[in-house]
């Protein structure tokens, strides 16, 4: 079979890398391999290139899932897709609940940026990133260990980094800024879901899915 590079990905390697017949590269499929490959032909339009070795990254010990309701700003979303892919996530999924600010998401937008920071940390998996759905979905299909649901209660002394030191499947609820409502908390806690605090500073949305992420990646190591 021809190893070539999609249209998009050829035009960054041969007009923006500069790339030639001949020179290696690396590439990453997003199922976990990296690739050493060589330049065969540098077509900006279906770059060619021969496979010289194959590495496999080891999957971390439990699955990562971060479960948000999205900002009215959607450049918020991004950012977060971004450094959530750069610390290490599994998947994310964006939920709405009473207090949500925005109804409509572009998925592929936020593909793209997953895709950007995988190849800019030199990860070789891409986060599953699933469509907005309802928080009810959410708390139905979730089938992980630890279920836990964050919520602004500064009385609350369970947190989240307790929660996770059996490196179990883990799922994370983040509200919206508005936060969740008490049935909603009521809900989550009658499907399994543990009430979880971040810590004792009230977060934006976007920063309590960074510190949840990397709460999660602490407990993987």
């Amino acid at each position: 079979a021809v190893n070539y590079l999609k249209e998009e990905e050829s035009k960054h390697c041969i007009k923006v890398l500069r790339q030639q017949v001949g020179d290696e590269i690396q590439i990453v499929d997003g199922a976990g391999h990296f690739y050493r490959a060589e330049i065969t032909d540098s077509n900006p339009k279906k770059c060619l290139f021969q496979v010289h070795e194959v590495k496999n990254e080891a999957k971390p010990p439990f699955h990562r899932h971060l479960a948000i309701a999205p900002t009215k700003n959607m450049d918020r979303m991004e950012w977060l897709v971004e450094k959530a892919v750069e610390l290490g996530v599994d998947e994310i999924s964006f939920f709405q609940c009473k207090h949500s600010e925005r109804k409509i998401i572009k998925i592929d937008r936020l593909e793209k940026k997953a895709i950007g920071a995988m190849k800019q940390s030199i990860k070789s998996y891409l986060p599953k990133i699933n469509p907005l759905s309802s928080f009810n979905d959410i708390l139905e299909k979730s089938t992980a260990f630890n279920k836990c649901i964050a919520f602004v209660d500064f009385e609350n002394p369970l947190h989240l980094k307790q929660t996770l030191i059996n490196k179990e499947d883990t799922i994370i609820l983040i509200g919206p800024e508005g936060d969740f409502s008490d049935s909603e908390v009521k809900t989550a806690i009658h499907k399994g879901f543990k009430m979880v605090s971040l810590g004792s500073s009230r977060l934006r949305t976007e920063t309590a899915g960074v510190t949840a992420v990397h709460l999660m990646n602490l407990a993987a190591e």
